[in-house]
């Protein structure tokens, strides 16, 4: 007889390599045509609803690794929630107005000049339209699942209907107004930006001390002296009107050669370093409250410049005087109208200066720089000019620098409804923590959001002008414009004349004539973004505002998360979101900033050709996604690693349930023990991984997943099961017990697994005996409880830190060439008293080691020279007596007894009598 016949070897169909790439695009499309997201909302109707409200992308190019960041950890709570008792719906959106859009045309050499507005605004909808579709393609890719049918697009009519009624009750409330202010400008995009728009890169600029000679002293200076001021934007002194002091400083007059300058009297001393002074004089003192209203005169224009008081002024650098143009700063703005100043700004929307700065018309304004900076030499008002480098606000779109530009522009009131809004902020779960003093302080320092933008691309501001240039917003226009748009979308306001807009015999005490215009601007697209409660939440009938989660990158904070809460603190008096969760950003391999110049992006199309999705899914569960997660081929190929560890775990299983069925389940009760120690530490596992689920923490899943298929399957379970698995009868307790092992096991893992590699749950799914449908259409494992679990494990964990100590002892015996495998090994223990008592009821030690034989010796103290000691318990380790079993391979003196099967021990003699002959 051939005795490995009589092996119960594994056998499985499921291949031991994943194929990723080929099978994902295929099960994809079998879950496209079962409707395995609808199938999942039918399977949960009735149970509680959970909410995850998709922050829309932007729609232009390929998704990025960051993108694929957010939409997995989306769509694995999005699973995890569906299989865990609640009914959760996704809509995914997208953002697809704005200027990068107008731009995209613009290179593809679409002539903007060559079309009428409403036609330029039909080619934006048709590319942007056509990105959606893009990017939807390479979301599904990554196995995400939801309404991919029915997204939500700012664009859509509904939606835009919908963003005008935010805009109308915002200011039916009075918080809606125009006026002239001092605003990021961007001449880059030629329109005003918000603060959410802006971030900061370093910048080379000139820097200026320049003196403004005394025209009238008001008895505190004389016509002698010179106030000297510092900038470092040289082409805003053609609209300097002031100079700004703090009344809390003291300021000197200090004699340098024939000239007398007033300055700080703390930064003399670095004034002098800075500007080159020799022997400076201090001729006399003077409080800063005193200067007010001294009058200076503009250095090269026939214009006053008034000494003006404000806190804003500080001594971190300069020279305690401010140079103050009302047009060009936000703090200067403030106190320019306090003063009674001119708003004088003499640049255009394009950036260059205007009739109003005489002599430099025409240029610009960074251009301007060098011959304004002439000017004041040559009038002798330049005292030094250098360059240095600093942090400086760009436009986040064009990555071009900013300016400060007072404009007339929209404005929503955040002054209005702070204490409001802050109030929500502290009724909100943040995940992390320090998000809600990010948001908090953010709020907190806000008076108002731009809302207005001078381009064509986006939702037109819907209001209308009287004859008087008085705006005319009320809800029968508001109602009305919200209506046509609902019916035509908003490029209606472009095809259509003023009158042709507003209600049918509409009158007006504005326009006692009846002629009246339309406003030309757009809202800003975070307007649009930040109206989705309302035109999402409060519109889809399996949605509900309050949303139970948003979560974005950090970045959001001054984005989608702000303009959200304003705009539904404005209108509803709540955030529209119970919890934020936020994320950081994917970096490369080394922390670095990801770059095409640099060559170190990772772009997840072309990994999921070559690893797969799950790959990268199972990589967002690896990171510490609240902090910058580092991602490179190197570590991804370090995943896939881990994955092949999850899979051939799964394998093995899988092979060892070949012809098991869920009827031959053993229960626990009738378990060995080592079996249902292994229920229990599953157990455990069970409730660790949904409990980190609960809280978001999917670093937490991953590792609890690898270690247990790493340290309590493989290294030890699946090691010691094997000769229970393949010799044992078929049909024996001891077996069954295992293989029940093993199905709970996989069951409760591909479960677990499901959220983040689904693709790999379902294959393994499909393997497992007695399964049907989708696992993802199954709830996760519940968590049981067994009465003896407690004893039981103290007493199972101290015996796998005894095994541990005899495995290091067999290593140390095979690499001194005293046994070769371990099965050769016969093992004596020394315990201590504690373990000696513990040990008498322990059986089978010889197959938890692994060994062919374990004797117990006398006490710890009794133990011979040549063992190997450890804290509990001394082992020494000698080759066992007796022939090799051909069968299992133990060493047994009961090899030989059995005359018809000569070369096997007793027990495998026994086993193939009663299994395998006749």
């Amino acid at each position: 007889m051939n005795y490995k016949d009589t092996l119960l070897m594994p056998k499985t169909d499921f291949p031991m390599r994943g194929n990723l790439p080929n099978k994902e695009p295929k099960m994809q499309e079998q879950w496209k045509t079962d409707q395995v997201y609808k199938k999942s909302l039918d399977r949960t109707e009735g149970r509680p609803l959970f909410v995850l409200h998709d922050g829309p992308p932007y729609a232009n190019g390929d998704i990025h690794i960051g993108h694929a960041e957010n939409k997995v950890l989306k769509d694995m709570i999005i699973r995890y929630k569906s299989m865990s008792g609640f009914r959760a719906p996704y809509v995914p959106g997208w953002d697809t107005h704005g200027l990068p859009i107008e731009q995209a045309l613009t290179k593809k050499g679409v002539n903007r000049k060559k079309m009428s507005v409403a036609e330029f605004r039909e080619k934006c909808m048709e590319y942007a339209l056509k990105q959606v579709e893009h990017q939807k393609t390479q979301f599904m890719k990554l196995g995400v699942r939801g309404d991919w049918e029915h997204p939500y697009v700012t664009l859509d009519k509904n939606y835009e209907a919908e963003q005008i009624k935010v805009f109308g009750e915002m200011a039916k409330k009075g918080y809606i107004y125009k006026d002239k202010k001092t605003i990021y400008w961007s001449p880059s995009s030629e329109s005003a930006l918000a603060e959410a728009e802006i971030e900061y890169q370093d910048k080379r600029s000139p820097s200026i001390y320049v003196a403004f000679k005394v025209k009238d002293g008001k008895n505190v200076l004389h016509q002698d002296e010179e106030v000297v001021i510092w900038t470092t934007t040289p082409w805003t002194m053609p609209s300097n009107l002031g100079i700004a002091v703090n009344p809390k400083f003291t300021y000197s007059v200090v004699q340098v050669k024939d000239r007398k300058f007033v300055v700080a009297e703390d930064l003399i001393h670095s004034l002098t370093e800075t500007l080159e002074w020799e022997n400076p004089k201090v001729l006399r003192n003077i409080n800063g409250k005193d200067l007010e209203y001294v009058v200076c005169c503009h250095p090269f224009y026939d214009r006053d410049s008034l000494m003006i008081l404000g806190d804003h002024v500080t001594l971190d650098a300069g020279t305690g005087c401010v140079h103050t143009a009302p047009g060009h700063g936000e703090d200067d703005f403030f106190i320019g109208k306090k003063y009674g100043l001119d708003i004088l700004c003499p640049v255009d929307e394009k950036g260059v200066l205007t009739h109003e700065a005489p002599g430099f018309e025409g240029l610009f304004y960074d251009k301007a720089n060098k011959p304004i900076t002439d000017k004041l030499k040559e009038v002798g008002a330049l005292l030094k000019l250098e360059f240095f480098t600093h942090s400086y606000p760009h436009d986040w779109r064009t990555k071009k620098p900013v300016i400060f530009r007072a404009t007339k522009q929209w404005f929503a009131s955040i002054k209005a409804i702070r204490d409001q809004m802050l109030e929500e902020i502290h009724e909100i779960k943040w995940v992390p923590s320090w998000g809600e003093t990010r948001l908090f302080n953010m709020i907190r320092d806000r008076e108002d959001w731009c809302i207005s933008r001078q381009r064509a691309w986006g939702v037109p501001i819907p209001v209308f002008y009287g004859e008087d240039g008085e705006p005319i917003i009320t809800d029968e226009t508001i109602n009305h414009v919200s209506n046509l748009f609902r019916e035509y979308g908003s490029n209606v306001w472009f095809e259509r004349e003023a009158k042709d807009l507003l209600p049918e015999g509409f009158t007006s005490e504005h326009s006692p004539n009846g002629i009246f215009k339309k406003e030309t601007d757009i809202m800003d697209v975070w307007f649009d973004s930040g109206s989705s409660h309302q035109g999402v939440l409060a519109s889809r009938p399996e949605l509900r505002r309050p949303a139970d989660l948003y979560l974005e990158g950090s970045d959001q904070y001054r984005g989608w998360f702000n303009s959200s809460l304003s705009t539904s603190v404005a209108v509803t008096g709540k955030a529209p979101y119970k919890q934020i969760l936020s994320h950081g950003f994917a970096l490369d391999g080394e922390g670095k900033k990801m770059s095409k110049s640099v060559g170190n992006v990772i772009d997840p199309i072309k990994v999921m050709k070559q690893l797969g999705a799950d790959i990268i899914r199972l990589w967002v569960s690896s990171v510490d996604y609240q902090a910058d997660a580092r991602v490179s081929n190197e570590i991804l190929n370090q995943v896939a690693e881990v994955y092949r560890k999850i899979r051939n775990t799964m394998r093995f299983m899988l092979g060892n349930l070949n012809g098991f069925e869920a009827s031959d389940r053993v229960d626990y009760n009738d378990m060995p023990e080592l079996e249902q120690y292994m229920m229990i530490k599953l157990n455990h596992l069970v409730e660790k991984v949904k409990t980190a689920y609960d809280q978001y923490q999917f670093l937490t899943v991953y590792n609890a997943i690898h270690n247990y298929c790493t340290t309590d399957l493989s290294a030890f379970y699946m090691d010691i099961a094997k000769d229970t698995l393949y010799i044992e009868p078929k049909n024996s307790l001891r077996r069954k017990s295992a293989q029940t092992v093993l199905y709970d096991t996989i069951t409760a893992l591909t479960k677990l697994l499901s959220p983040i590699i689904p693709h790999t749950a379902e294959e393994v799914w499909s393997y497992i005996p007695g399964t049907e449908g989708y696992v993802q259409l199954t709830d996760m494992p519940e968590v049981q409880t067994f009465d003896n679990a407690p004893e039981l494990k103290d007493k199972w964990d101290k015996l796998v830190d005894l095994r541990n100590d005899v495995l290091k002892s067999l290593e140390k015996a095979r690499n001194a060439k005293i046994i070769g495998k371990s099965l050769e090994a016969g093992v004596t223990l020394y315990p201590s008293e504690a373990y000696g008592t513990f040990l008498k009821d322990a059986k089978e030690l010889d197959k938890l080691f692994i060994v062919s034989e374990v004797h117990i010796g006398g006490s710890l103290d009794d133990a011979p020279a040549e063992s190997e000691s450890y804290q509990d318990v001394a082992v020494v380790v000698k080759p066992a007596e007796g022939e090799k079993c051909e069968r299992c391979w133990t060493i047994s003196p009961t090899v030989g007894e059995d005359h018809d099967h000569p070369t096997l021990c007793s027990s495998c003699a026994a086993i193939v009598k009663e299994n395998y002959e006749g």
